[in-house]
């Protein structure tokens, strides 16, 4: 039985104080053209944090009368809240926190419903004008500071990780912290909550008073992966494509801790760009870490890159195992060339403009059985574009795992098929074989359901 609170009135503070008739009457539309079931569906993730579940659907069925709607009052915005999860609460009052995450999901969904998706100021049918969007999306959510020198290290791995793992990502936290290097990731639990709680005592030891925690997320994800406590900067991409991308233009540095398929979803996303001939010369850190617990995953990932997408792909990637203090220096050498070549070529320290990303990649992939069983799974093309392929696998793996949408699809319709080259999906088989032998596909699973079939030919 869910704890809830029946009713609360909140007024939001700062620039999200006031809206509009019409913007309000959007978060309230429950219509298909309106904001209401997205804006339900973000907002009672962002309550929900510190849950142990990542089932999107689970988390809907759970709280099926939990609503919420926006008025415009004399004196401003008020949120009107039914049936909220009582966690969100301490003697009556939401975690100040929690109500700063709220507003940032009113704040960007309206900003990319109406000044981006409707306002046809953007060409959405091209690499610049997508690129130029999310530019605009994270300049309104204030992620951009021209006056700070390049520091930002983004942070991927598992938000389904054992206890071992998630100590040394705030180890690897303390040690970024004290070198005063700011924390960007997915913002969810696991490897995006560790690093974070790391670098603010390595900050504290600092005096850095400027600590910056940034998480990224967007609406399909958020309820897997609601954001932690610890995120001051949140900001909502209307989907996983310019989230992705957005990490790459906004980081100056990537560390990767072992994941599931969502973090394998990441290091292909990564190196289909990192691996066009656009971005040959283009300084761009990249570490693999993990205490040695977390050495097989890293050795199942790196066996199946390399046989799928060549020795180069491989190279593109720094492993240093359970070796947090080399990792950061490692790190912030990086950012030094980073900071040096951004120099060199006029490019802003806040916006990564010279990094070239395929188009391809910045279309969203609606995971489907039909779009998963048209993927070109094969080796007579580009790598980078058979890495942007194979991102897009474990996307859809990811979207049955935890997302509603995806979750109801499997439910309906039964696992997903993937074909391709017999020899990249056997590697494949092995690869998913190992993450749930490593219990790395869901949280808190003890028998795990595959939501796909990979088509070996055996």
């Amino acid at each position: 039985m869910n704890s809830i609170i029946k009713k609360v009135l909140i007024r939001p503070a700062g620039a999200l104080q006031i809206l509009s008739y019409k913007e309000a009457q959007q978060l309230c539309d429950q219509t298909e053209t309106g904001l209401n079931e997205v804006f339900r569906r973000c907002s009672l993730a962002v309550l929900n944090t510190g849950t142990k579940d990542d089932n999107g659907l689970a988390l809907l069925e759970a709280h099926p009368d939990f609503q919420i709607q926006v008025h415009t009052k004399g004196r401003g915005l008020q949120i009107e809240i039914d049936n909220a999860p009582e966690n969100a609460f301490v003697n009556g009052e939401m975690i100040e926190g929690l109500q700063e995450h709220l507003t940032a999901v009113i704040r960007d969904l309206i900003y990319a419903q109406n000044e981006i998706i409707d306002s046809q100021e953007f060409d959405l049918e091209t690499p610049f004008g997508l690129t130029n969007a999310i530019f605009h999306i994270a300049r309104n959510a204030c992620l951009m500071k021209p006056d700070l020198d390049p520091n930002i290290v983004t942070c991927w791995g598992g938000h389904s990780i054992p206890l071992e793992e998630y100590k040394y990502t705030k180890q690897m936290g303390y040690h970024l912290g004290l070198r005063r290097l700011d924390i960007c990731t997915g913002c969810g639990p696991g490897a995006m909550k560790g690093p974070m709680k790391g670098a603010v005592l390595g900050h504290g030891k600092q005096r850095y008073k400027h600590a910056r925690f940034i998480g990224l997320t967007e609406p399909g994800i958020i309820a897997a992966e609601a954001p932690n406590a610890i995120v001051t900067e949140l900001a909502i991409f209307p989907d996983i494509e310019k989230r992705l991308e957005a990490f790459m233009r906004l980081g100056h540095s990537i560390i990767i801790f072992p994941g599931g398929a969502g973090t394998m979803e990441e290091i292909l996303y990564l190196l289909s760009v990192l691996l066009h001939p656009q971005n040959n010369n283009i300084p761009f850190p990249v570490a693999l870490t993990a205490p040695e617990s977390g050495r097989a995953y890293f050795d199942a990932v790196l066996e199946f890159i390399e046989h799928a997408l060549g020795k180069e792909a491989v190279r593109k990637l720094t492993v240093l195992i359970d070796r947090p203090e080399e990792v950061a220096d490692f790190i912030e050498e990086g950012i030094q060339d980073v900071k040096a070549f951004r120099k060199a070529t006029s490019d802003a320290y806040y916006y990564n403009w010279n990094l070239h990303i395929p188009y391809e990649l910045q279309q969203p992939f609606v995971p489907t059985h039909d779009s998963v069983a048209a993927l070109e799974l094969h080796k007579d093309q580009p790598t980078y574009h058979l890495a942007g392929q194979l991102r897009n696998v474990f996307s859809a793996i990811v979207a049955g795992n935890v997302k509603s949408e995806g979750i109801a699809q499997i439910n309906e319709r039964g696992p997903f098929e993937i074909n391709g080259d017999p020899e990249i999906m056997e590697r494949m088989d092995k690869l998913l074989k190992s993450f749930v032998a490593q219990r790395r596909m869901k949280l808190g699973t003890e028998h795990y359901e595959p939501c796909y079939n990979i088509v070996t030919g055996q």
